[in-house]
């Protein structure tokens, strides 16, 4: 599997060019069917806008589409689009709804204005890196969980992600830890444990970290 990059959560962001109000909305997901749900929902809810230009990147199938929606070609979906590219995203939708403010902005205003509109929007959901990760089931006794405890829930062992424990009999937690990581995660729980805890890879998924800040330009 092949790690990248998309958005953490929806947003919503508003700005005025030269009297012109721009709304900048963008959506996390995972197909086509959902990115046009969404705009034909915001479509609908801005029946009066003078644009609703969009630009999406969707995984499955490989599909990438704009539009300018009436804006001259090339100043509006292209750009929104180009800041998806530059940051490397997938699997999210941008659209850029504009309220025409009775000055003409001219083809280079256009172009700054919906990427500034997208580069905030995409700012405020968040980026993440979904990266190729191994979840793993971990059971122990439990005094010794009172030993590991703060390294499994404070995630000493790196990067890992855990779910709530189950307190059974023993106790047992699933982690979820970056694949390149793997090998030394599993090597840590079984020094810190003396041997007693081994954990077992129980599945392979994608998973949420954190990815670096980008700056904006456009600010």
């Amino acid at each position: 599997m092949k790690g990248y990059r998309t958005v953490r959560a929806a947003s919503e962001i508003e700005l005025v060019v030269q009297k012109s109000r721009f709304i900048g909305r963008c959506f996390p997901v995972t197909a086509e069917d959902e990115a046009l749900a969404h705009l034909e929902r915001i479509r609908k809810q801005h029946w009066d806008a003078s644009h609703n230009c969009y630009a999406y990147v969707v995984r499955e199938g490989g599909k990438a589409r704009y539009s300018d929606d009436g804006e001259p070609g090339g100043t509006a979906g292209l750009p929104m689009m180009e800041v998806l590219k530059a940051r490397e995203l997938a699997d999210l939708l941008v659209v850029a709804t504009r309220y025409f403010g009775g000055v003409l902005l001219g083809a280079g205003g256009l172009v700054r204005a919906y990427s500034k509109t997208a580069a905030q929007a995409v700012n405020a959901a968040g980026a993440i890196d979904m990266i190729p990760s191994a979840r793993y089931a971990l059971r122990m006794s439990y005094p010794l969980w009172g030993r590991l405890e703060s390294k499994v829930l404070g995630g000493e062992w790196g990067r890992v992600m855990p779910d709530a424990p189950q307190y059974a009999e023993d106790v047992t937690v699933e982690v979820v830890v970056p694949e390149d990581e793997g090998d030394a995660f599993v090597r840590a729980a079984i020094e810190a444990s003396d041997g007693k805890v081994a954990p077992q890879a129980v599945g392979r998924s994608f998973a949420a970290w954190d990815a670096p800040a980008a700056d904006d330009e456009m600010d």
